[in-house]
């Protein structure tokens, strides 16, 4: 492929679903792994989120921060108060935060006249940028002609002087036509409520992390959501040979009612499934698979969080998922290596605060069966698998 394809249109736009205050929240989001260099079954993690809430006041993790709703001017450009958030898993230990960082924001298209006219040639639809406006380059955005994107990342002088990495300079082209295809989805309820979400599933990525040569893969997600959420599992999973793996898991759970960002509490078990979906882009197949049949269990693991996590002596989980169709049937099971995790405390209605609890954890794969009409394949089929899951609790509103 030469250059991301699909519906990227949506891109650079907020506002498409009408506002509903305290509720709507825009974001980009991309998560980056890179190869380790000794350790070919983990990898080395980066997440970069670009958020704006239509809130008076939210506090994100310690940090109080007041969100607002964004202004657009005549030629589609936003004025954005909002955040960027990051964590940096070096391989070894967990940077969390290693940007949070509350910043006034330009989003626009590459039509608009602020934009820097470097060619003649006529900008694709879905290229442009969410610039930061400060002294640091902070910086995403998709190139004119589409070939890629860049992600420019300067970590916050704190996690600097305790010696994390300070800059991260990033490209992500396109990999495979299932895996860098924009895929949009939107989706209303009742009030008003609902989601727009836009997801390339797969990139490249080559680039620099302060001089150092890097290079792996990268997934994006483009994400406005205006509707409580309950809590949910999510993970994904990219292969040597271009084959994906996702799975989500939104459920009721008594972990609804949880204030606090403490693991394995007492309710952490039992749930009842919402809506599961799995997805496997098989490479060897040259085919795309859906999954309606999902289940995840999670379960105390033999890592722990260590000196560099909230609470070193916790238990990291260790997720078995199961999916299956009428044709293919998957089961893994991926061991966190270390846990990023934020919390939102927002205040609401009668003097309350309502909380969520937002967990990421780098993955390990150390089994995998898929089950076909063609045969069996194991984690002997692949070199390397690189991952990431997620587990929320709570509910913000």
């Amino acid at each position: 492929m030469e250059r991301f394809e699909g519906d990227l249109s949506h891109l650079w736009k907020l506002g498409e679903m009408k506002p509903l205050h305290r509720l709507t929240w825009d974001w980009w989001w991309w998560l980056v792994m890179l190869r380790h260099p000794t350790d070919p079954t983990i990898s080395r993690q980066l997440m970069v989120l670009w958020s704006t809430k239509d809130t008076p006041a939210i506090d994100v993790s310690g940090l109080e921060w007041k969100g607002g709703r964004p202004l657009i001017d005549e030629e589609g450009g936003y004025s954005v108060p909002g955040m960027v958030a990051a964590w940096w898993f070096d391989g070894e230990k967990m940077w969390e935060p290693i940007v949070r960082t509350p910043v006034q924001m330009a989003a626009i298209h590459s039509r608009h006249s602020l934009w820097p006219k470097k060619t003649s040639t006529e900008p694709i639809d879905g290229s442009g940028a969410v610039i930061p406006i400060c002294e640091r380059d902070l910086s995403m955005g998709l190139r004119d002609d589409g070939s890629s994107f860049w992600l420019h990342l300067e970590a916050d002088e704190k996690m600097i002087e305790q010696g994390s990495s300070k800059k991260f300079d990033l490209e992500m082209t396109p990999w495979t036509k299932p895996m860098s295809t924009a895929r949009w989805a939107h989706k209303e309820y009742a009030a008003g409520m609902g989601y727009d979400i836009l997801r390339l599933h797969g990139a490249k990525v080559n680039g620099e992390i302060d001089g150092e040569k890097v290079e792996g893969t990268a997934y994006f997600q483009k994400v406005c959501v205006q509707a409580p959420s309950p809590p949910w599992y999510w993970g994904m999973l990219h292969t040597n040979d271009g084959s994906y793996f996702d799975w989500f898991m939104p459920h009721l759970s008594p972990t609804i009612t949880a204030k606090d960002d403490r693991p394995w509490k007492l309710r952490d078990t039992p749930h009842i499934a919402i809506s599961p979906a799995g997805l496997f882009h098989d490479a060897q197949r040259e085919r795309s698979e859906k999954f309606e049949k999902v289940q995840v269990q999670k379960i105390p693991g033999e890592r722990c969080e260590g000196g560099d996590g909230n609470y070193p002596d916790a238990p990291l989980p260790v997720f078995e998922v199961k999916m299956w169709n009428g044709r293919t049937t998957i089961h893994l099971r991926a061991e966190a290596v270390s846990r990023a995790h934020w919390t939102f405390d927002q205040p609401t209605r009668g003097r309350m605060t309502s909380h969520l609890t937002y967990n990421e954890y780098p993955l390990k794969v150390t089994k995998m069966r898929i089950k076909d009409e063609l045969g069996v394949r194991t984690l002997k089929d692949y070199e390397w698998i690189t991952g990431n899951g997620e587990h929320a609790w709570g509910i913000l509103h």
